[in-house]
């Protein structure tokens, strides 16, 4: 086994196409996850645009590319995921069979320690050293949207007979309803992004889109067309004006969701739920399997789920004094953030919290 590491600049286009074969194939393979376009060599290559120290290790055996391992790294050895902090899949990519040995990966890229919070599931080497693993819910749409949506009445019927109606009465009040499901106008982009910096503020969040590297990420992906990896963006119109809008990846099978907002002048129609809607009634008619929501609890995501995938977060560690200093000033952190999200007489007070903070930081 002989792996190389890359700068982005530097992999080969045989390279990619190895790559991107791999995952349209993992599906066949039992390993579905592989396919998650977080895990694609098009959003690999738009990180390290826009953020230092991104590298690919390829690994080879007999001279054909079996693994493909995307990580971040400081000069000191500190590795983390690829766009850790947005994105919401990792680990490593590989052909059907192939095992590895973490600490020989971690050394051979030149790491003390590597950083996840997203890891994808099946990734037993470093799953070894999790710290803890959470649910990812997913929208099944093989079967087509009409499917979805029978199950969807029968699994929630007051939730799907809700949204439905606020969605007409969005139309009788506003005008007429519209979705575009691949809206290539970037005034809608920075639409989307003005509501979401917006709600983030508003509800006492960290503003993502503060940082200038997260807004061009975005911006680069949305712009990013190749078989089969896109930027989608997708927008509700209500007589022509944008009510709601989602930005995500899309690979051959999977739609992962990223950045939904609304316009909160129209937040009793509930657009963001008549959204979610048409995203999967066009995401079927095109093609993709599921709609993966993402780690993290919402009331949305509980009723639209069909299932749950599992992401993990931790660290996997060789023997070396800066991943004991990285662990021991990371660790408290996380476990006292997912103790609050864990907990609901202790993530309740602290919500409300933030909101205030927001609302007070709003109107200044």
């Amino acid at each position: 086994m002989d792996i190389s590491v890359y700068r982005p600049g530097e992999l080969s286009a045989a390279d990619r196409a190895a790559w991107t074969a791999m995952q349209s194939k993992a599906h066949l393979h039992g390993a579905e996850e592989l396919a998650n376009p977080f895990l694609s060599p098009e959003f690999a290559l738009a990180v390290g645009r826009c953020r230092r120290g991104v590298r690919i290790a390829v690994v080879r055996e007999d001279g054909e590319p079996a693994a493909f391992f995307p990580f971040q790294r400081t000069a000191a050895g500190v590795g983390r995921a690829v766009g850790l902090g947005v994105s919401d899949c990792q680990g490593l990519v590989h052909r059907p069979g192939f095992t590895w040995d973490a600490r020989r990966l971690l050394r051979a890229c030149g790491l003390a320690v590597w950083e996840f919070d997203h890891l994808a599931a099946g990734q037993e080497p470093f799953q070894a050293q999790a710290s803890g693993a959470f649910p990812s819910p997913v929208m099944d749409l093989d079967r087509g949207y009409t499917v979805f949506l029978r199950e969807l009445r029968e699994r929630s019927p007051k939730f799907t007979r809700t949204t439905l109606a606020k969605e007409r009465r969005l139309g009788r009040d506003a005008g007429p309803v519209t979705y575009v499901h691949d809206e290539r106008d970037p005034a809608a982009l920075r639409t989307l992004i003005a509501w979401k910096s917006a709600q983030y503020r508003r509800t006492g969040r960290s503003d993502r889109f503060a940082h200038a590297w997260i807004t061009r990420l975005v911006t680069r992906l949305f712009h990013t067309r190749s078989e089969p990896f896109a930027g989608v963006l997708s927008v509700l119109y209500a007589d022509g004006r944008p009510v709601a809008a989602h930005f995500g990846l899309r690979t051959e099978r999977v739609l992962a969701c990223w950045f939904p907002a609304y316009d909160p002048e129209f937040a009793k129609y509930s657009p963001g739920l008549v959204l979610h809607l048409r995203m999967a009634e066009a995401a079927a008619a095109d093609g993709i399997a599921y709609l993966d929501l993402g780690r993290g609890q919402k009331d949305y995501k509980d009723s639209f789920k069909t299932r749950e995938l599992s992401v993990s977060e931790g660290w996997v560690t060789r023997r070396h004094p800066v991943a004991y200093g990285h662990r021991a000033h990371r660790a408290p952190v996380r476990a006292l953030r997912n103790a609050v999200l864990s907990r609901p007489e202790l993530f309740g007070p602290a919500d409300g919290v933030l909101r205030r903070m927001g609302k007070i930081r709003s109107t200044r």
